[in-house]
């Protein structure tokens, strides 16, 4: 029996591309997709739950779509992903709503599931299920652009994280599928991938044949109709910064001047604390490395304040930090103590009030840094990608080649053009985390 199916997805990248497989695998088996969750027969959560608040947004959603189970013509309520492979049968109890958990390992049998009699409610097996280019995914993203994951779960040991519970150890996918993925992905209209894993630059290391982010680049940069080619969550190493990737990095115009590094703190003691290898003057060094192999580089970076045991002299070299970094984008976080976590029995919390100041003053410094950059920015002339109409404004929107989709902030355009175009813009105005720009022309 063929069912209309309605997926919601939550969280990060690395989550959404797991909702374009189901939704690819549900296609080629014949179900009928919809955004509607009042037309769903059956209706899908692809949950995330790498902290608190995201574990609380798929809950609340969960109970958010329960409803249509007695209102609407939904007999199947499946809550797959992070969720039930962190917190397992539990779910069963505390969410007897669900009819159906499938966990991080196992969402590619759900076009199965639906379809049969089951005898239990929960699928969890071990390692989360790795697509290749073999897969049906179906891109739920903008018109012209598209996440490209090259690989799965992490072996890192970062005393905050979740991820290797829930995701399990670092796996790549081999260079032949994903370049085979993004010509699949160019010819159907991709002009911007960007690169994602839990740890871009860990790729292929697990391989142990000499695959490499850099040997991946060579590849991706010789697929036909590419025009942005970006790199997230890369782990600040500079072992793993060679001076060839750099370069490579710097000579290829498809390979966008942007990276972001994920480094949590500066604080030798807190950076121990939290698991991390790097010590803070060598994240220092990467980054002065970094930016002269490629001076025009943008650099992003994700923080946590009130980590176990911070005192006021440990924030305030982390702000210090950031106001000399002078980071492009910057995105903070309280620290979320998490079940489960070596760092959940760390002792000496920090005031939840406190975490909340120092969040306030680290996102005001860059506010500051942000608007001082893109001030620099008006009067220039930039290559902008259109991605559509801005929902609450009468213009279009769209994003320069520093600025990643969904994470960062965007260009504002005047004038007309359509979304998945190219343009030149001139641009007129800058505010703390976007531009203004005004449509010149439509680029070939």
């Amino acid at each position: 029996m063929k069912e209309t199916v309605c997926l919601v997805s939550l969280g990060c990248p690395k989550n959404l591309v797991d909702s374009e497989v189901i939704l690819g695998l549900l296609s080629e088996e014949g179900h009928f997709l919809t955004t509607d969750p009042s037309k769903g027969e059956v209706i899908i959560v692809n949950t995330c739950s790498f902290i608190k608040d995201a574990s609380q947004e798929a809950i609340e959603t969960i109970l958010r779509l329960t409803p249509y189970k007695r209102e609407g013509r939904c007999r199947l309520l499946i809550v797959s992903g992070c969720l039930p492979q962190r917190y397992g049968k539990i779910l069963e109890k505390e969410l007897p709503e669900v009819d159906l958990f499938v966990g991080t390992g196992s969402f590619h049998k759900i076009p199965h599931l639906i379809t049969q009699k089951r005898k239990r409610k929960s699928f969890l097996s071990g390692q989360t299920f790795l697509y290749n280019d073999q897969t049906p995914r179906i891109l739920s993203t903008p018109p012209s652009t598209a996440y490209l994951k090259i690989a799965e779960g992490c072996s890192r040991t970062c005393t905050f994280c979740t991820v290797p519970k829930i995701r399990g150890p670092y796996r790549s996918r081999r260079i032949p599928s994903i370049l085979k993925e993004a010509k699949r992905l160019a010819d159907q209209g991709a002009r911007e991938l960007t690169l994602i894993a839990q740890d871009t630059t860990a790729y292929g290391e697990d391989l142990r044949d000499g695959t490499s982010l850099e040997g991946l680049l060579k590849g991706l940069v010789r697929v036909e109709g590419l025009r942005w080619i970006r790199i997230l969550y890369a782990y600040p190493s500079s072992a793993r910064f060679t001076e060839s990737l750099l370069e490579l990095i710097s000579r290829e115009e498809k390979i966008c001047p942007y990276l972001d590094l994920p480094i949590q703190h500066i604080d030798d003691q807190i950076l121990r604390r939290m698991g991390r290898r790097s010590k803070g003057r060598e994240i220092q060094d990467l980054i002065g490395k970094i930016r002269t192999f490629i001076p025009e580089i943008a650099l992003r970076t994700s923080l946590i304040v009130g980590f176990p045991g911070e005192n006021e002299s440990q924030f305030n070299a982390l702000l210090h930090f950031v106001e000399e970094a002078q980071f492009d984008h910057l995105g903070a976080f309280q620290y979320s103590p998490e079940e489960g976590t070596p760092a959940f029995r760390l002792s000496n919390p920090v005031p939840e009030e406190v975490k909340e100041e120092r969040l306030r003053i680290l996102m005001e410094a860059q506010k500051k840094i942000s608007l001082k950059k893109y001030r620099r920015m008006v009067g220039r002339k930039a290559e902008v990608l259109v991605e559509g109409m801005d929902s609450e404004r009468t213009v279009l929107r769209g994003r320069i080649q520093t600025q990643a989709p969904e994470i960062d902030g965007c260009v504002f355009l005047k004038g007309k053009a359509r979304p998945g175009d190219w343009v030149k813009a001139l641009i007129t105005q800058a505010l703390p985390y976007d531009l203004v720009g005004k449509i010149q022309r439509i680029l070939p």
